[in-house]
């Protein structure tokens, strides 16, 4: 069965705990669940199917059993892996503090635009139809990444340090 990881937009300790999580994952058919970090992170095994398929099931699974649901994207563990290994922020110099950002589309964007787009110390580097690669430079305003992303792609999406991702394939 093909492994996937499931990334849960707005999902902290404060309004979701892991161990609910997994058991809305089980509930609704997935196998070998496993919860990731405390930001929403799940890996599970699933008759191969549509992402959007698999989304829509989750977040049923976690309306039914915790009364919310959490926006949900799915990407195969093979599609986070060839990501890490091509790489899309290697070209590009960044400054020695930046830190390293994945943006998962919910929805396919076949618009390009002209990269890159840089806001602050927050700059989007690369994207393909379904990711948004960025850097940032952490600074005192917080996660103005954020800013740029949203802005840019709107709010249905989700994002992720590039270490998780790293995390997240290898789960």
């Amino acid at each position: 069965m093909p492994r996937y990881v499931a990334f849960l937009r707005g999902v902290s300790p404060m309004n979701a705990k892991m161990p609910e999580l997994k058991r809305c994952f089980e509930n609704a058919g997935f196998t070998e669940v496993k919860t990731l970090l405390s930001s929403g992170n799940v890996a599970f095994n699933a008759r191969a199917a549509a992402r959007t398929t698999l989304e829509r099931k989750a977040e049923a699974a976690m309306d039914a059993a915790l009364g919310r649901r959490f926006l949900t994207i799915v990407r195969s563990s093979d599609v986070l892996r060839d990501l890490l290994a091509a790489d899309p922020c290697a070209p590009h110099e960044l400054p020695a503090r930046a830190k390293r950002v994945v943006t998962f589309l919910r929805e396919p964007r076949a618009t390009r635009l002209a990269l890159p787009i840089e806001f602050e110390q927050a700059r989007i580097l690369a994207m393909d139809e379904m990711q948004v690669f960025s850097a940032y430079v952490p600074g005192p305003r917080g996660p103005v990444f954020m800013t740029l992303i949203e802005k840019t792609f709107g709010t249905e999406l989700t994002t992720r340090t590039w270490e998780t991702v790293k995390k997240c394939a290898a789960a």
